[in-house]
């Protein structure tokens, strides 16, 4: 490929990477699915993508490389006071039950598909991982409680390095079969890719949470050098035994997300971002290199082999893996269903298969269409089924509508209450034990303590809860607030009162509309203006529109008097009135509007 070719391949896994994610946000489903499909559309159907033509000796590495940023992202959510809770389930799961599931998947490619044991073992490894690349995306869409949340994505993480390591050790077996030397190899590969991984692992956590901690570096250098450092640990460690990078940057996330004094929220965000570009340009790349004529060679016993891993084998490892935990059947039903494959079965194989083919194993290419059919049928089927499940089992979150509100002052009470019967869950965090201690009077569901606390970090539980109303008195805890929930709830979602002393600051006093959030009512409130007005006998009303009284009679009715705060649709969702909103209510809409009392 020429130079201006390779640029408009770029180009357009660029465009085609957006596209996927968009359409999976809008269709509510994980991205990996069409991004599996755009690969495959671009690479052996249309032709247009070489990925071995195009980076040429530097495809493995960067696959390589990109999975272990992948990984260290993922590794930075696993806390310790999670793992305590949840601890064995998992330590089943990536044990004994993954060793189950390994025995299964063996036994079926083996009797299935005549694959020979070694291949059979090697395949049975590569598919036992799951990831967080796909089980994140999954999570959000199925939204199960957070027992069940927690325990698959500690999984998926943690089983990734676990998969990959059994890989590199019966890969290691198959090579030195060879020399008759099979067992030995094996076992020093596993000690020295354990031992290896680590202590680079861990090293490299405490060096760069300890540079963090003691500000060594400015904090817009902090991002920069978790990259190099991940990318400088995961190299070190594979130069020193092969394959043990994987583990290594995984413990490092683990230590640094644990290590006390160390806030890795800002590098996880920019992580998060960087693993969304990572995983879409991987999945495009892998899927274009994938070889349909070898595919559809494998014929129906492949489908077969599908519900034997989804059927037998992850039900096998939960049942064993649950027995005992207080976790109860409808929960267990979930886990059992849900065990999406990713990126590293797909980077792994890729890897292993070209080089077991040039050691001279027959068959050896065929891991990666068998790894990818794995990977695509277990994606759709859960990714169709999981949501619909989670409801029957009763064990699925609700939406993420409700409201967390800054705030248990008077009107923050009267709002909430008007919610409430609007239909939607309110959570009231406020500082002031009085102010607490009313609203609870009054059956409202609280938080005592500050929203933007590290422990409300640990301890406010925003299930069901989707966007933040701001009403406290204090501006800048308002501005606060809304820059420590910006990233749970999207800008779009941040609401709050204007503020009087803002409106006379200049620019650079005032805090940017970024910061913010948005303005509250279609005529922007103050607290003060709020407060004031409820005083003065203002009330909030809730109205129903019909076709005989309809929006336009109710502009006429209440006319100046009325703020416009919220709209529930027909289809039951809930709008928030800002000074910018251009909703049109319409018959079967609800406005919760504050209403002055008429002068006399």
């Amino acid at each position: 490929m020429n130079e201006q070719q390779i640029l408009l391949a770029f180009g357009g896994i660029g465009v085609a990477a957006l596209g996927c994610q968009w359409l999976a946000w809008r269709l509510k489903l994980p991205a990996i699915l069409f991004l599996l499909l755009s690969g495959i559309l671009a690479g052996p159907v249309l032709g247009w993508l070489d990925p071995q033509e195009m980076f040429g000796p530097l495809l493995m590495p960067l696959v390589s490389l990109a999975v272990a940023l992948i990984l260290f992202e993922g590794s930075l959510t696993l806390h310790l006071s999670q793992w305590r809770e949840i601890g064995s389930v998992v330590r089943r799961l990536v044990t004994l039950g993954a060793l189950s599931t390994w025995a299964v998947i063996t036994l079926a490619t083996h009797w299935l598909l005549g694959f020979d044991w070694m291949l059979a073992l090697l395949f049975g490894t590569l598919t036992l991982v799951t990831g967080p690349t796909v089980i994140v995306p999954m999570l959000r869409v199925v939204r199960p409680k957070a027992s069940i949340a927690n325990i698959l994505r500690w999984e998926g993480i943690v089983i990734d390095p676990i998969g990959a390591l059994l890989a590199v050790v019966v890969y290691s077996f198959i090579i030195a079969s060879a020399t008759g030397d099979g067992l030995s190899h094996s076992l020093l590969t596993f000690g020295g890719v354990i031992l290896c991984g680590s202590l680079f692992g861990i090293a490299g956590g405490w060096v760069l949470g300890t540079i963090i901690r003691r500000q060594w570096l400015p904090e817009y250098l902090h991002n920069l050098a978790s990259l190099a450092g991940v990318l400088g640990i995961f190299i070190a460690s594979n130069q020193v035994m092969h394959e043990s990078g994987l583990l290594a940057v995984t413990l490092m996330g683990m230590w640094m997300a644990n290590m006390k004094g160390v806030d890795v929220r800002h590098i996880l965000h920019f992580k998060e971002n960087l693993s969304v570009l990572l995983i879409s340009g991987l999945f495009i790349l892998l899927a274009a290199r994938l070889d349909l004529n070898a595919l559809i060679a494998l014929g129906p016993l492949v489908l077969i082999l599908l519900l034997v891993i989804q059927l037998i084998a992850r039900p096998l490892n939960v049942l064993l893996s649950t027995a005992g935990s207080s976790l109860n059947w409808r929960e267990r039903a979930l886990l059992a269903w849900i065990a999406p494959r990713g990126i590293v079965a797909a980077a792994v194989s890729a890897i292993f298969g070209i080089r077991l083919d040039e050691a001279g194993h027959e068959r050896a290419l065929l891991l990666v269409p068998l790894t990818f059919a794995v990977i695509i049928g277990t994606v759709v089927l859960q990714s169709a089924t999981a949501r619909p499940l989670a409801r029957l089992l009763k064990v699925a979150e609700p939406a993420p509508s409700g409201f967390l509100i800054v705030g248990a002052n008077g009107p923050a009470r009267i709002m909430g209450k008007a919610l409430q019967q609007l239909g939607c869950r309110v959570l009231l965090t406020d500082s002031s034990w009085e102010n607490i201690r009313a609203a609870r009077m009054e059956g409202l569901p609280t938080y005592f303590g500050n929203p933007a606390s590290q422990h409300a970090d640990a301890h406010l539980d925003l299930v069901g809860l989707g966007h933040l109303l701001a009403l406290s008195p204090s501006g800048e805890l308002n501005t606060l607030a809304a820059m420590r929930f910006r990233h749970e709830f999207g800008h779009q979602r941040l609401f709050t009162l204007a503020n009087s002393q803002e409106s006379r600051r200049t620019d650079k006093h005032r805090a940017s509309h970024e910061h913010r959030g948005q303005l509250l009512g279609n005529e922007a409130l103050t607290y003060t203006k709020l407060a004031s007005l409820l005083g003065q006998g203002a009330e909030l009303y809730s109205t129903h529109l019909t076709e005989a009284f309809g929006w336009d009679d109710y502009q006429a009715l209440h006319g100046e008097r009325a703020t416009l705060l919220f709209a529930r649709d027909g289809n039951g969702w809930v709008h928030v009135i800002t000074p910018d909103s251009s909703l049109k209510p319409a018959s079967g809409w609800t406005l919760l509007a504050l209403i002055q009392p008429e002068t006399p």
